[in-house]
């Protein structure tokens, strides 16, 4: 996002007030039309998802549910086997645009 200004991620990570603040400045809305904005998003996007849906933004990136297989497992405290239930998960695929944009630094 052009102009808009971000802290080093290992010393002070962005948060939801960060980002509501940068969306407000970038796309001229208030505060409160910025968390409204956010706010559909991810539920649009978790929405989608959860329905079995892909939602694909192209140059950034597309979120997606991927079941993972039951498997056996091993308690690190114990050693002891365990098996692992079958699981839907959440991921996301970083886009060729948003690579591009984070390889730059």
């Amino acid at each position: 996002m052009e102009g808009v200004t971000t802290t080093n991620c290992r010393e002070n990570p962005m948060n939801k007030t960060d980002l509501r603040d940068a969306i407000a400045q970038h796309a001229e809305l208030t505060n409160a039309q910025a968390d409204k904005a956010i706010e559909a998003v991810i539920t649009s996007i978790t929405s989608a998802v959860a329905n079995g849906d892909k939602v694909s933004l192209p140059g950034f990136g597309t979120f997606e549910a991927r079941q993972r297989n039951a498997r056996t497992g091993r308690n690190p405290q114990t050693g002891e086997s365990l098996e692992i239930a079958a699981s839907t998960a959440p991921a996301f695929k970083a886009g060729a645009a948003f690579k591009s944009a984070v390889n730059k630094g």
